[in-house]
């Protein structure tokens, strides 16, 4: 407006706007006003209100930016190849399949007291070499076969692995180790690499952390885990009901077991939830429930729970809650105080129990590799072959007296109850 124009010219400025449906604001300095008119025309209608009267000049702004409220802290996207696919490039053999099946239907028989082994899974931390992960798993299939009679062996084969905060986040993620992300690549190499594990006779166990991943790999996994920061997860509980394996809710950091408990029961009903289909489409998946579940004891921020007096307060508690009274013992994490030197001495006590007839323990976890101990992800090329760059492992030469421990004990467990008449069938699966 001009200086000291009328306040009725400015007021008849700001009616001209709002019979346009404008909308008006007045701004206001010594000896100069200044009306900003905004709306769906207002640039149509700035000559009408240049002509009337005090008005000095109209400036034309450009239209604003609109509103951007999605996808504002996303760098980029870029598309997964679809399940089936990588399963068509990658399928099962007919071999493969039936170590497969065999061998979810002996974990199942486990869990149900219907086979009076030891489910033992071990393996690497997490996979990052799959070169050193088929050297330990060649060493490991030929010591399972020996020992098929007490033991169904398990390797442990994690290419996910969970973070407190940020770090490495498995193979799958980043099968480069150079924080390229080349997440097609790495699914396509995970689930090579379980092919041809399981083309040894050698079943594997992997944890799940999503829902969309098994998608890729889930078909040629024997034994699944969900670890303790995604227990209490409905997300993982649903997730646990749809999965044709059987599968291991560990305890919660803290050692809550009863988080692992409502974990079971929940798995245990139908659910429906949002995933991917094998063709990669979004999808709304209604599930059967699943059964085939237990608790894992892994220790905690309070201290271990291996010892025989924590396996019956374990025990007792599954029982009061109506779930099955099975347990399986993790060596490491808790247990072992993140020392795994300590793995070898908590296997011994859970070799003393099931040998002294315990039957509520079912299994044990042990994190081993070809070298002891753990390595830093500085260099790739300079990592030492077979040695874990996530938590310390035990080396070969400390696994297999630990192996044969753990049949000893099965198979002294079982000529007790022979001798008493309480010995279930054992069906050990060593000619299939």
């Amino acid at each position: 407006m001009r200086p000291g124009a009328p306040p009725a010219a400015i007021e008849a400025v700001r009616r001209r706007a709002d019979d346009a449906g404008l909308e008006t604001i007045v701004y206001q300095d010594a000896d100069q006003r200044i009306i900003d008119v905004t709306g769906g025309n207002a640039s149509d209608a700035g000559d009408a209100l240049a002509a009337m009267s005090g008005v000095d000049r109209v400036v034309r702004g450009s239209q604003p930016e609109p509103l951007i409220t999605s996808n504002l802290r996303i760098a980029g996207i870029r598309p997964l190849v679809p399940p089936s696919i990588l399963q068509e490039q990658l399928p099962l053999t007919t071999k493969a399949t039936r170590t497969i099946h065999h061998s979810r239907q002996d974990a199942s028989a486990i869990l149900r007291g219907e086979d009076d082994r030891l489910l033992v899974v071990v393996g690497p931390c997490s996979i990052h070499d799959a070169g050193a992960a088929m050297a330990y798993a060649r060493r490991l299939s030929a010591v399972a076969s020996d020992l098929a009679g007490d033991l169904l062996v398990v390797m442990r084969v994690y290419f996910e692995k969970p973070r407190t905060t940020v770090g490495w986040k498995g193979l799958i993620n980043d099968p480069r180790l150079d924080g390229s992300f080349a997440v097609n690549e790495g699914l396509a190499l995970a689930r090579k690499l379980l092919l041809d594990v399981i083309e040894l006779g050698l079943p594997a166990g992997c944890e799940f952390l999503d829902p969309i991943t098994p998608q890729f790999i889930a078909d040629a996994v024997t034994w699944g885990a969900i670890g303790a920061r995604t227990t209490e997860s409905q997300v993982h509980r649903n997730l646990t009901s749809g999965l044709s394996m059987p599968v291991g809710f560990k305890n919660g950091t803290d050692g809550n077991i009863q988080i692992a408990i409502d974990a079971m029961r929940a798995a245990s009903f139908p659910h429906q939830f949002m995933s991917v289909t094998e063709q990669g489409v979004a999808a709304i998946v209604a599930t059967r429930g699943n059964r085939d579940t237990h608790v894992i004891l892994r220790g905690g921020s309070g201290g271990t729970n291996y010892d025989a007096g924590s396996v019956r307060t374990t025990l007792a508690t599954l029982r009061a809650n109506d779930v099955p009274a099975r347990v399986m013992i993790d060596a490491s994490h808790g247990n072992s105080a993140k020392d795994y030197r300590r793995q070898a001495v908590v296997a011994s006590d859970v070799a003393e129990q099931v040998a002294a007839g315990e039957t509520g323990i079912v299994g044990l976890m042990l994190e081993s590799f070809l070298a002891d101990g753990r390595q830093d992800l500085a260099d790739p090329a300079t990592l030492t072959f077979g040695q874990s760059i996530t938590d310390a492992c035990m080396g070969w030469e400390t696994t297999v007296p630990v192996l044969h421990e753990l049949a000893a004990a099965a198979r002294t467990r079982r000529e007790a109850r022979e001798r008493t008449g309480k010995s279930s069938e054992n069906r050990a699966r060593t000619n299939r």
